[in-house]
């Protein structure tokens, strides 16, 4: 038996970074105290989710990761709670700016970068104008306590994000977000479909899931978000194991013999059976065009 103790954790968004740093903080403690080893924070938790509108002002938010303020914070708490941590952070690289996560292994040694490769771009998540599309490719973390791949928000509607961490030797997957209702249609809401993709993950790769969101409302001139909550952890088959509410703070918990999830996933057979040798549809655009194959990106 190989047991791993995970967490999401959820909580509401601030413009202040020092209170939203201690704010996760509190939370990451809380989840330690109930035998966390993994813990995750949402997308971009450091302020509000700046991106509802386009400011040339919120480009200067970004930092490099040496400068970063959480990442520097939560190295210290990793290391004294002996937990790891993903950090998610606006960094600054060169003259590009990234949607990042930072991977802080339970030493407080730095693991790595991963930088969003799918940028989304609609009324009130504006992220074309803010960041990069990442280019370090999918990744997968060696941490104290499991291999772990990471995911940023609009990478969990893409199968081939999921799949490809696991077939890199992912043994869980992790998602931070910052997603709720939609500005110009308050009609459409995204909660059940949003759970339900990534519970598809889990399922077809057989690996437990853990999706971390913010909640409350958050206002930028005409446009707000209220972002729904919902964080949970999925199971190896998909199923909700932990599951937040729309609107509270919360720590979830859940421990996996990954062991015995590695067993059932070689019993069912769905890596020794891909048919890699018919699979030259997914590298095309329109179906037909093969694209080519970038070394480092996506």
């Amino acid at each position: 038996m190989r047991n791993v103790t995970v967490a999401a954790t959820q909580m509401i968004g601030g413009w202040n970074v020092e209170e939203n740093i201690a704010r996760g903080e509190r939370l990451v403690r809380d989840a330690a105290a109930k035998g966390a080893q993994i813990i995750l924070l949402q997308e971009l938790f450091e302020r509000n989710y700046f991106c509802q509108k386009q400011k040339p002002d919120y480009l200067a938010f970004a930092t490099t990761v040496a400068e970063n303020k959480a990442v520097a914070h939560f190295t210290k708490i990793a290391k004294e709670l002996n937990v790891v941590l993903p950090i998610s952070i606006y960094e600054k690289a060169g003259n590009c700016l990234y949607n990042s996560v930072v991977i802080i292994d339970a030493d407080g040694e730095n693991l790595g970068t991963y930088r969003k490769s799918h940028i989304p771009d609609g009324p009130g998540y504006s992220e074309k104008y803010y960041f990069t599309p990442g280019d370090t490719g999918f990744k997968v973390f060696a941490t104290k306590y499991a291999k772990i791949g990471v995911g940023i928000c609009w990478d969990q509607w893409f199968p081939e994000c999921a799949r490809s961490m696991a077939l890199m030797g992912a043994e869980l997957l992790f998602y931070p977000t910052a997603i709720g209702s939609e500005p110009h249609d308050p009609t459409i809401s995204s909660r059940d479909h949003w759970q339900r993709t990534q519970q598809g993950h889990a399922a077809a790769n057989l690996m437990p899931l853990i999706a971390s969101n913010r909640i409350g409302t958050e206002t930028e001139g005409d446009y707000h978000i209220t972002f729904y909550g919902s964080s949970f952890i999925a199971d190896e088959t998909g199923a909700k194991v932990q599951e937040a509410g729309e609107t509270e703070e919360a720590v979830l918990v859940h421990s996996f013999d990954l062991d015995a999830v590695a067993a059932t996933r070689r019993a069912w057979g769905i890596f020794r059976d891909r048919r890699i040798d018919i699979y030259g549809t997914v590298m095309t655009k329109d179906g037909e065009t093969k694209q080519p194959v970038k070394q480092g990106g996506n």
